[in-house]
């Protein structure tokens, strides 16, 4: 019987995640398939009754959905509870369970990429405090390194994150990047800066460490001017794709059995889709 999985959205026709589950299930050799499904908003209960039917073994779940499947779930994952947010689908038994694997997906990435980049005791810097950067202090929360700082144009908007995450984190303004900056080893941007050639006009890279780690969970551009500024001051650079791929990784293994690899064919495939 064949093994079906999905991922919805509204709209959806730009996701590149059947092409990646798509690959997977050739390599393996499994007789299964993952479609992408538009389902607007007011359609999300009556999609969930599919699920519960025994229809899909599960699937993914991207915008605008990933807050309003919390309340059809019939579980929750503690860590995507604290994240606020729901990307994996597994059903069982007649019941969906959710998840967010966007976390392993943001560590997959780098522990790839630049093996170590967790060891010592050097501070990480979020910019942004938006959902992505919920997800991101849960995967830093995960690794024992030093605080992790979190800076946002509004304080009061970072200050109120950092007290609903418990963890070694602070919360700053953008004036605070100077005083920080010597002591940090990662800096991850969360925020929508960099997308549309826009800069960040207050970010100094002369004064971070030169092993400093820069990382941009956005993918396109598969360069944005946060990478391109970082590597210009010869930094560390790790594009956002490796976590759009490495998030896929438990969803894949939950729904058909087989954990998959996350491979330089598989990236380069994804890659040729993106606009550069």
């Amino acid at each position: 019987m064949t093994i079906k999985a999905f991922v919805i959205g509204h709209p959806i026709a730009h996701s590149r995640s059947p092409l990646i589950h798509g690959q997977w299930l050739v390599e393996h050799g499994i007789d299964g398939s993952y479609e992408a499904i538009d389902v607007a908003p007011e359609a999300l209960p009556g999609f969930f009754e599919r699920l519960r039917s025994g229809e899909f073994a599960g699937g993914n779940v991207t915008i605008p959905h990933k807050e309003a499947v919390f309340a059809l779930c019939d579980s929750v994952d503690p860590l995507a509870t604290t994240i606020g947010a729901v990307n994996t689908l597994v059903v069982r038994d007649g019941k969906v369970h959710g998840s967010n694997t966007d976390y392993l997906g943001f560590l997959g990435n780098l522990d790839a990429a630049t093996p170590g980049w967790s060891d010592g005791p050097n501070d990480a810097m979020i910019i942004g405090a938006g959902g992505a950067a919920r997800a991101i202090l849960v995967a830093l929360r995960r690794r024992d390194g030093g605080k992790v700082h979190v800076l946002n144009r509004t304080l009061e908007k970072a200050q109120a994150l950092v007290a609903e995450i418990d963890g070694p984190f602070e919360a700053h303004g953008f004036d605070a990047f100077p005083q920080l900056a010597a002591h940090t080893g990662l800096v991850v941007n969360t925020s929508a800066i960099g997308m549309h050639g826009s800069r960040f006009d207050w970010l100094d890279f002369a004064l971070l460490p030169k092993a400093t780690l820069v990382t941009d969970i956005v993918y396109t551009p598969l360069v944005t001017p946060l990478l391109a500024d970082a590597a210009a001051h010869g930094l560390r650079t790790v594009d956002g794709l490796g976590m759009l791929l490495h998030q896929a990784v438990p969803g894949f293994e939950a729904w058909f059995g087989v954990r998959p690899s996350v491979t330089p064919a598989l990236r380069a495939r994804i890659e040729a889709t993106l606009e550069h």
